[in-house]
């Protein structure tokens, strides 16, 4: 699904170096490439705080923390997405509040949303799904009619661009009261192992942050606020300082192999290719509003899980995310939930199947693994 290996041939050198002067300065926790990594992430994304972290989940959980969230207190989030979202809710105590998802983009609905709210609600968490960002203006009025917080779950979406309607931009991720993302080897930006990131504007609630990322300490032995064990590790910084400045070019050649896939789907009627959302038309080069973290078809009138079968035997690798929806999954089960209110959720852990998307497909993989798809489903 990933070449990690051709990535990494690409940027040796420099990975290798980066690395080996972490070896030889010896500062493997909050050292300089760790405060360098940060420095480099928040001019990238035009936020005023970046604070890195362990993983993802972590930064969605100390993110929650940081806003003081109490046990009760409602979370909206989508159904839609993979478990890390809504399981930092429940590890907090907190209610997650699960609300369906758009046929098209896969976005948290906005309607949805809206039904959703309690007086018990106090914040909202859009997930930015596969690699573009949900619908963060209408969000906003949501949350500010309502005086929520907004927490951008952005573990898919690094690079990706919001545009609002009067044309201006901003980085997913820095349009909420704070965001968190994952940078999992996988992921658009990936490291070589854990870690993740927070992003915020507000100065306060990023020095509460920073406190909660080590154990709540500001000054040593001093714990002022509780706090968690989440830092970002000088390695995986080298690695992902080293990655930043190609980001854009990652994306870009996830767009040039999505826009591949298009054109090889085209016209063929059991297959519906990815929407853009945020009022483009087509990939757009010019705004990176879909940087393609994965590249979800949804197939109609076929055994989806048919299909997986044959393209394992054909030796293409491809994932379904996400084939159970939260409310069906073991651990979330509650009775407050009516499978009716998650229609769309529940059609597309049917139908959706991710082909291989990475910055290394070339034209002859994605011809073998189109023609497969067509050919099977023509037979």
């Amino acid at each position: 699904m990933v070449d990690l290996k051709g990535q990494y041939n690409d940027i040796k050198d420099t990975i290798n170096s980066s690395i080996q002067d972490v070896l030889e300065n010896t500062a493997y926790i909050n050292g300089p490439k760790v405060h360098e990594f940060q420095k480099n992430l928040e001019t990238y994304l035009g936020v005023k705080h970046v604070i890195p972290c362990a993983n993802g989940t972590d930064a969605l959980q100390i993110a929650m923390m940081g806003l003081g969230l109490k046990p009760g207190d409602e979370v909206i989030t989508a159904n839609f997405t993979f478990a890390a979202t809504v399981e930092v809710i429940a590890l907090l105590n907190l209610t997650p509040v699960l609300v369906d998802v758009n046929e098209d983009d896969f976005n948290i609905n906005i309607e949805a949303i809206k039904n959703a709210i309690t007086p018990k609600t106090k914040a909202i968490v859009p997930v930015h799904l596969f690699g573009q960002s949900a619908n963060m203006e209408a969000i906003m009025d949501i949350a500010k009619t309502h005086n929520l917080f907004v927490i951008e779950d952005n573990a898919q979406a690094i690079g990706a661009n919001y545009t609002y309607k009067n044309g201006t931009k901003a980085k997913a991720g820095t349009i909420g009261h704070v965001g968190a993302t994952s940078f999992f080897p996988s992921k658009n930006l990936g490291c070589y192992g854990d870690g993740g990131a927070i992003f915020t504007n507000n100065d306060d609630l990023a020095h509460t942050i920073r406190g909660i990322v080590n154990h709540g300490m500001y000054k040593r032995y001093h714990h002022d606020v509780v706090g968690v064990n989440s830092r970002l590790d000088s390695i995986q910084a080298a690695v992902l300082n080293t990655k930043l400045p190609k980001l854009d070019t990652y994306n870009k050649a996830r767009q040039t192999a999505a826009k591949k896939y298009n054109k090889a789907f085209e016209g063929v009627d059991k297959i519906t290719i990815p929407k853009i959302a945020n009022g483009c038309k087509t990939i757009c080069d010019a705004c990176d509003c879909h940087v393609f973290h994965q590249y979800t078809l949804r197939v109609k009138g076929i055994d989806r899980d048919a299909l997986v079968k044959h393209l394992n035997e054909n030796e293409i690798p491809c994932g379904v995310y996400y084939p159970i929806p939260l409310h069906k999954q073991k651990a979330y089960v509650d009775s407050r939930y009516n499978d009716t209110d998650f229609a769309v959720t529940n059609q597309l852990a049917k139908e959706v199947i991710s082909l291989p998307m990475h910055t290394e497909l070339d034209n002859e993989q994605i011809a073998y693994i189109t023609s497969t798809i067509i050919n099977y489903i023509n037979e």
